[in-house]
């Protein structure tokens, strides 16, 4: 052995560890997006969540849209990948948080929701003029990223500087 070799085991393990979470921008043939009320916290959101570990986000996108909303979609085109460090108010142990928007298409107008009552308290289709109201600041500036990114064809990253 040289000096300064770590064994790759430890150098992993040794590794800083960040949660990723993933969802979809879903529309209706009108524009509004698709967004669910959790029942666990305040405002609204677009239908995802936290990725299972070592799942890509593409897949935890698909399995969390599936398991919230009743809706089995490939997940499409990457929208946003949103960046925030660690929220001080989770402690010292708290782990920045990787957001992986994707794009979920639009819903034709007889399409069925599903709603996963376990989690979630409704859900509506919202014009994007009134997601300011019902979404926090930080989903607010991803979803509008995410509908601006659809419309130019380009992928739109969003640091949150710590």
């Amino acid at each position: 052995m040289t000096a300064g070799y770590i064994e790759p085991r430890a150098w992993h393990a040794g590794l800083a560890g960040v949660i990723t979470a993933a969802g979809a921008l879903i529309t209706d043939e009108a524009g509004a997006v698709l967004i669910v009320k959790p029942n666990y916290r305040d405002g609204w959101a677009l239908p995802g969540g936290a990725c299972e570990f070592g799942e890509p986000p593409h897949a935890g996108c698909e399995r969390e849209v599936a398991e919230e909303v009743g809706l089995f979609r490939p997940a499409g085109r990457l929208l946003v990948v949103d960046w925030q460090p660690a929220a001080p108010d989770y402690g010292p142990g708290a782990r920045p948080m990787a957001f992986f928007i994707f794009d979920g298409g639009t819903l034709p107008a007889d399409i069925q929701i599903v709603l996963q009552y376990e989690e979630l308290d409704d859900y509506r289709f919202e014009p994007p003029g009134g997601l300011a109201g019902l979404l926090p600041p930080l989903a607010f500036r991803r979803v509008n990223a995410a509908l601006a990114a659809r419309v130019s064809g380009e992928t739109v990253y969003l640091p949150l500087a710590s």
